[in-house]
């Protein structure tokens, strides 16, 4: 049964030709069941005795009729008596959604407003058919059509049915740039989240065409080429094409890139005289001829509004005023303090948040109430809200307080899932087939700490981990950890056992805008067990020790420019760890490591060129390394090499060669990623690699009880080279490497072919 407006009638009945109103004495309402008579008047609006005139008669019809309850509605003058005869809407007796897959009952309820034991309104029925189709435009589904059917029963009831048709996604099929001279279309595609749909389309799932993505992607590039220098940036247009079959769209893009600018003259100002500007100055980082970067602007501010209050200057903002240099395509750049309005924070409220804790959130602000107003830091604190990673969607606005010079700052959050619970198999050629379990939670107990535990099970080898982050300790940047690891191996031929035991307490805090220092204790627990008759002279004699206890401090500094986000095409990482044995325990040792990693991207950031330099030094005073303490290099180290396959190595006239780790290893790595001209829809680039590295150095005492020959004891660089296939797959990004020694020793054991989870800088 379709649904139709009410219907109704207003028989006027004149007492004579001349006569134009009337008069009724009475009213005789006919035809309603739940709605009262009184409430049938009210909206008619008639009085007893009344004059009215047709018009007004009309007016009443409409009034009633216009309040959604009745089906349909006559007004009948009959002498003195005015007869109103309604049919009451019937009551939904329950709602039933049919045709849906992909949107649950329980999803669809939500959205409409008809409700059973509810008045049926077909106005209302047709908004809710309308929203269900949106729901489904949301996900692509343009084709979707929602029709309200009604089934009439007994008691005046009906059952209110939504038939939908959903149809298939509306992917598209192509992204096209207009204007681009600076980036190809091929970096441009990368940088905005709607994908085109390719061979995959089955597993890919932002291929699907959604108005919402591409007003997004307006953004994305607007922020990738401002924080490339290019301010005169601008869309004209977005076009999205339908194509005649209704199944696909053709995306483009229109745009102006303008020029590049940098960073001119940076100075700072101000009129106010408690302020001391050769101070501020002396804080700016800004420097003269980088790339203008937005970023850049945002970051000194923040620096020399933090430190006014240092310097106890309350309510000093700073206004930067750029000026432009057509000339030479430069941006001066004028820091101006000048004194803001006098506004205190009156308050914060946080709604929304049904799992995650207030102080969660809170913690967030630098401001607390009662602390002046700074728009800058409340948009910062937005920013780090967002960055948390537990919530879909944050709002964070201003409203002014109880008086105009306070403010109430209004946090609107809404909950997202923050846990995950795996299950598989694996299968290694080092260790055998094995199951795994992993199990990750970032917001436990809606405290915003991390807990996690793997479990790691295969035939040459048996791991369990447990983690734990408490991101704030005393509600500062200050993180501790707990890190719990059990693991025991079985090499596979039999030559020696290991086990191993790692309890680390850790804090960890920036001591600068890039850097951060972690402090940790660390005791560990290692035994060596083999059978003599298998295993070579050394492993033997270190697994004559029995079980040790190695009980350390150490500290690491690291220093990652990605922390600030300033520059996007150079990155640059160095870390300096250290760990001093001889805390307890029975051994005294100094345990070094460095790496340094530096990265840009050239030829319009389509190949990226990334170089690493890594090693390390194992130094004891007390006590021996051994084969649980040395360092054992892995392939995603050293390409070209299984683990622990290049280094010192026992070896004897049994066929014995026992790979024993150095106390010393080196590696540096040369990489360049690049495109390999397939759609980027498919995730898939290349890279070619070149790595030099060596693993050397033994304990003295080892020589000496070897019972065969150590080889490989000293410096020997191996040089690898080959080829990798990166891959943005469903299942995570992977990485495929082919490689092939170009130098090597010669118990050396090769590994042509490593698939690793891609870690990219």
């Amino acid at each position: 049964m379709a649904l139709g407006a009410g219907a109704g009638t207003v028989a006027v009945i004149p007492q004579a030709a001349y006569a134009q109103n009337y008069a009724f004495s009475s009213v005789d309402i006919q035809g309603n069941q739940r709605v009262e008579a009184g409430t049938i008047l009210s909206y008619a609006g008639i009085a007893r005795g009344q004059q009215v005139s047709a018009g007004q008669l009309n007016d009443a019809y409409q009034r009633i009729l216009g309040s959604g309850l009745f089906e349909s509605v006559d007004l009948i003058p009959q002498g003195n008596t005015l007869v109103i005869r309604v049919v009451e809407f019937p009551t939904v007796n329950r709602i039933a959604f049919e045709g849906n897959r992909r949107i649950k009952d329980e999803d669809l309820a939500p959205i409409i407003q008809s409700q059973a034991r509810r008045v049926f309104n077909p106005r209302v029925a047709e908004q809710d058919a309308q929203a269900i189709s949106e729901a489904y435009v949301v996900q692509g589904r343009i084709a979707a059509r929602v029709s309200p059917k009604v089934i009439r029963r007994n008691e005046n009831r009906v059952d209110l049915v939504f038939e939908i048709f959903e149809g298939g996604v509306s992917e598209v099929e192509r992204i096209g740039f207009v204007g681009n001279q600076v980036y190809s279309d091929r970096r441009l595609r990368r940088v905005v989240e709607t994908k085109q749909a390719g061979l995959l389309r089955a597993l890919i799932r932002k291929d699907t065409f959604i108005e919402d993505r591409v007003q997004f992607d307006q953004q994305l590039l607007r922020d990738f080429y401002m924080a490339r220098g290019y301010v005169d940036f601008r869309i004209t247009g977005t076009n999205a094409e339908l194509a005649r079959e209704r199944d696909g769209f053709f995306v483009t893009f229109n745009v102006e890139e303008g020029q590049q600018f940098r960073v001119g003259a940076v100075t700072v100002n101000s009129d106010l005289p408690d302020v001391d500007t050769e101070l501020f100055q002396r804080a700016v980082k800004l420097r003269s001829g980088v790339v203008y970067s937005p970023m850049r602007v945002e970051n000194e501010i923040a620096r020399l509004e933090r430190l006014a209050i240092r310097e106890g200057l309350n309510f000093v903002r700073v206004d930067p005023q750029i000026s432009r240099n057509d000339r030479d395509l430069t941006l001066d750049v004028s820091f101006n303090l000048v004194r803001g309005d006098r506004i205190f924070v009156e308050r914060i409220d946080i709604e929304g948040n049904t799992t995650t804790m207030d102080r969660v959130v809170r913690r967030q602000f630098d401001t607390v109430e009662g602390d002046p107003f700074n728009p800058r830091a409340i948009r910062e604190s937005a920013e780090r809200i967002r960055a948390l990673g537990f919530f879909s969607n944050v709002d964070v606005d201003a409203r002014e307080g109880s008086t105009p010079q306070q403010v109430i700052i209004d946090v609107d959050v809404e909950e997202q899932p923050t846990g995950s619970l795996s299950f598989g198999a694996n299968y290694s050629s080092t260790n055998g087939f094995g199951a795994a379990i992993s199990f990750s939670e970032r917001n436990f107990l809606g405290r915003g700490q991390t807990l996690g535990f793997t479990i790691n099970t295969a035939s040459a080898s048996k791991s369990y981990g447990f983690n734990f982050i408490e991101p704030a300790v005393f509600g500062q940047d200050l993180a501790f950890g707990l890190n719990l690891n059990y693991a025991q191996t079985n090499k596979l031929g039999g030559d020696y056992d290991t086990t191993s035991g790692i309890f680390q307490p850790s804090l960890s805090f920036p001591v600068s805008d890039n850097g951060r220092l972690s402090l940790r204790y660390t005791a560990k627990l290692t035994d060596v067990s083999s059978s003599g008759a298998i295993a070579g002279g050394v492993i033997d004699a270190e697994s004559q020790e029995g079980e040790r206890i190695d009980s350390s401090l150490g500290y690491t500094y690291s220093w990652d420019t990605r922390r600030a986000g300033l520059d996007p095409k150079n990155t640059y990482l160095f870390e300096f760890s250290q760990d001093f044995g001889g805390v307890g325990g029975d051994t005294t040792f100094i345990k070094t490591g460095v790496k340094a990693i530096a990265q840009t991207k050239v030829l319009s950031e389509e190949v990226t060129l990334r170089a690493t330099i890594e090693g390390g030094a194992l130094h004891y005073s007390k006590g021996e390394s051994r084969v649980t303490d040395r360092f054992l290099l892995s392939p995603n180290l050293m390409r070209g090499f299984e683990y622990g396959g290049i280094g010192p190595r026992e070896v004897d006239g049994r066929g014995n060669s026992d790979a024993l780790g150095g106390n010393f290893y080196a590696v540096a790595k040369f990489e360049a990623e690049f495109p390999v001209g397939l759609p980027e829809e498919y995730g898939i680039s290349g890279g070619l690699f070149y790595d030099i590295g060596s693993v050397w150095g033994v304990n003295s005492e080892t020589s000496n009880v070897a019972g065969g020959s150590i080889v490989s004891a000293d410096f020997d660089a191996r040089h690898v080279v080959g080829f990798s296939i990166f891959w943005d797959s469903a299942l995570g990004p992977l990485r495929l490497d082919f490689s092939e020694p170009l130098q090597k020793s010669k118990y050396d054991e090769e590994k042509n072919f490593n698939l690793t989870i891609s870690t990219k800088f």
